[in-house]
C-alpha cells in the first residue's frame, strides 16, 4: 500500500493543537538543539599578595600560633619522657678494671720448654719464640717460675737465678713487654729475708733488708710487673708488703700499676702477719686451686665436691685468681679449663703442652687451642664473663640411666650431679653447665623457671656444639662443660 503523504507518518509529528494536513508545514523540529554549554572557570592559585592576606586574617593567625605552640610543647613532652626513662631504667654499673683484673695469666717454668730446643741456652730463648703465639691466644701476663734457688739470698745485683743466665732473663723481660705481655716473678719460699734472721724474729716477719728494697728495684727497672709470693712466706706481713708497695709506686703509673700475688696454700687465706686483718691493699691477687693438693689421682665424685665447694663459698674481698691445682683425670681437663675462664676473678693457667706452639697438629692439640681461644676471647668481649655477677643454681638433674641398676644385686654408686651457674651484667646472662660424671645427663625441664629456655651455644669442650639451643632439649655428655648465652624466644642477639 502506497505511503500516503497525507497521512500522519514519517517525518510529520502529531499531537494536539498542531495541523496535519496536506499542504501544512511541520510545526516541530525534528531535532531540539542543545544549549550552549557555560565556560568553565580554569583553578588558578592565589598570588603571592592574596596568600599574605588570606592567611594574615585574625582567625587563621590565631590558629596557625597555636597549632605551632602545640607542636613545640608535644616535642618537649616527648623529651622529658625518654629522659626520664633513661635515668629512671635500671642500668648495669661498669666496674673499671685494672690490667691485671682484666688480665688471663700463664703460669710457666721456662725449664719445662728445654725439650722443644736440641741446642742453644734453653728454655728461656724458647720462651721468647713464643712470646707472639702465647699473645694471639688471649694471655696477658706470664708468672715465670722456678727462676731463683730457693736457698739463694739475693745480692745486691738481685741474681741468684737458677735457669738462664742474668742477660737472658733481661732480655725475656724486654721481649714480653714488645709482645705486650706482663710479666711476674715467682719468689715462692725464696729467702727474701737473708741469712742470720731465725724464725719468730721480728725483723724476718716484719721487715725487709735493705738488700730486698735494692732486688725489688732492680727487676722492677728490668720491666717486672710484680711478684708472686705464698701464704706462708715471712714476707707475707702486712709491714713487709707495705714497704714493697712503697717502692713499687717509684715505677708504676696507673696503667702500670705493680702488684703483689699472693699464692693461697690451704683452704682459708690466713690473716697477714703481725696483722689482725688480711689487708686487700697490700694484696692485688690472690691465687687460689679448684682442686685441693694430693697424691693420688681424684675421682669424678672428689672433683664435683670439690668444684661444689668453690662454688658456694663466699667470695673475699681479694681479687681472685684460678688455677686448677690438684690431680684429676685427663677426662676432665677440658671441663676444668672452662671453669677457669668462666669463674669470677682472673684465670691462671698452668704450663700446658697442648697449647704450646709445636709443629704437631693432631686432632687434641688442635681441640685444646680451639677451646683456650674461645673461652679466652669470650672472656676478653663479654662484661658478664670479666666482673659480672655470680650465682650458683642447684640443680636437679634426671639420669638417662635410672633404671641401670635394677638388675643389680650391688648399685652402682650415684654419679655427680650436674653443676651450674650464671654469670650476668644487665640483661646479659651466661649460664656455665658442668657435667662431671661420666655418665649422660638431661636436663630437667623443670629446673629453674626463671631461667629463659632459650640461648646461644658458645663454647662446649668439645667444640662441637653451634647455633641456638633449647634448656628443655639439652643433654650433656659425661665430662662435658658448656657456656650457653641465653636470651628471651624471639630476641636473638
Amino acid at each position: 500500500m502506497p505511503l500516503n503523504a497525507g497521512d500522519t507518518g514519517y517525518g510529520s509529528v502529531a499531537g494536539p493543537g498542531l495541523s496535519s494536513t496536506v499542504g501544512g508545514s511541520e510545526s516541530a523540529p525534528l531535532l531540539i538543539p542543545e544549549e550552549e554549554p557555560e565556560p568553565i572557570q580554569q583553578w588558578q592559585p592565589l598570588s603571592k599578595e592574596e596568600l599574605e592576606l588570606a592567611a594574615g586574617g585574625p582567625g587563621w593567625k590565631k590558629v596557625r600560633c597555636y597549632l605551632v605552640l602545640l607542636f613545640w610543647l608535644a616535642w618537649l613532652a616527648m623529651l622529658a619522657i625518654a629522659i626520664a626513662i633513661i635515668t629512671m631504667s635500671p642500668r648495669p654499673v661498669v666496674m673499671p678494671l685494672k690490667w691485671w683484673q682484666k688480665s688471663l695469666f700463664y703460669q710457666v717454668e721456662p725449664e719445662l720448654t728445654l725439650e722443644k730446643q736440641a741446642e742453644g741456652s734453653g728454655g728461656i730463648n724458647a720462651l721468647c719464640d713464643e712470646l707472639p703465639y702465647l699473645k694471639s691466644l688471649g694471655i696477658g701476663a706470664l708468672i715465670l717460675e722456678g727462676l731463683f734457688d730457693k736457698k739463694a739470698y739475693p745480692t745486691n745485683n738481685a741474681t741468684g737465678e737458677r735457669i738462664g743466665t742474668l742477660p737472658q732473663i733481661q732480655h725475656l723481660l724486654a721481649e714480653s713487654n714488645k709482645a705486650g705481655l706482663k710479666v711476674l716473678l715467682n719468689v715462692c719460699e725464696v729467702d727474701l729475708l737473708g741469712p742470720g734472721d731465725e724464725a719468730g724474729n721480728a725483723s724476718k716477719t716484719s721487715g725487709v733488708s735493705g738488700t730486698v728494697h735494692h732486688a725489688l728495684r732492680f727487676w722492677l727497672e728490668q720491666g717486672a710487673a710484680g711478684f708472686e709470693i705464698c701464704d706462708t712466706d715471712a714476707a707475707y706481713s702486712e709491714k713487709t708488703l707495705l714497704e714493697w708497695k712503697g717502692v713499687f709506686k717509684e715505677f708504676g703509673s696507673e696503667e702500670e700499676e705493680r702488684i703483689v700475688v699472693v699464692k693461697q696454700t690451704s683452704d682459708v687465706l690466713p690473716l697477714l702477719k703481725n696483722s689482725s686483718h688480711s689487708n686487700v691493699t697490700v694484696v692485688d691477687v690472690v691465687l687460689k686451686s679448684i682442686l685441693p693438693t694430693s697424691q693420688h689421682l681424684l675421682s669424678s665424685e672428689e672433683v664435683a665436691a670439690a668444684i661444689e665447694t668453690q662454688l658456694q663459698t663466699k667470695e673475699e674481698d681479694s681479687w681472685p685468681s684460678w688455677t686448677v691445682g690438684g690431680k684429676a683425670s685427663r677426662d676432665l681437663k677440658n671441663l676444668l679449663l672452662v671453669l677457669m675462664m668462666t669463674l669470677p676473678g682472673s684465670p691462671a693457667v698452668s704450663y700446658d703442652e697442648d697449647i704450646n706452639q709445636t709443629p704437631d697438629e693432631d686432632k687434641n692439640r688442635r681441640l685444646a687451642v680451639a677451646l683456650f681461644t674461645s673461652l679466652s676471647h669470650s672472656r676478653a668481649r663479654e662484661e658478664a664473663l670479666q666482673f659480672g655477677s655470680f650465682t650458683f643454681l642447684p640443680f636437679n638433674s634426671s639420669s638417662s640411666s635410672s633404671s641401670s641398676s635394677s638388675n643389680s644385686t650391688l648399685p652402682s654408686p650415684p654419679s655427680p650431679p650436674i653443676l651450674a651457674f650464671l654469670r650476668s651484667w644487665g640483661c646479659v646472662h651466661f649460664l656455665i653447665l658442668l657435667n662431671v660424671g661420666p655418665e649422660l645427663r638431661p636436663l630437667d625441664p623443670a629446673w629453674a623457671p626463671s631461667l629463659p629456655k632459650a640461648g646461644v651455644f658458645v663454647s662446649s669442650t668439645r667444640m662441637d656444639r653451634l647455633g641456638a639451643t633449647s634448656l628443655e632439649a639439652l643433654e650433656l655428655r659425661p665430662h662435658e662443660a658448656i657456656v650457653i648465652k641465653l636470651f628471651e624466644a624471639g630476641s636473638y642477639s
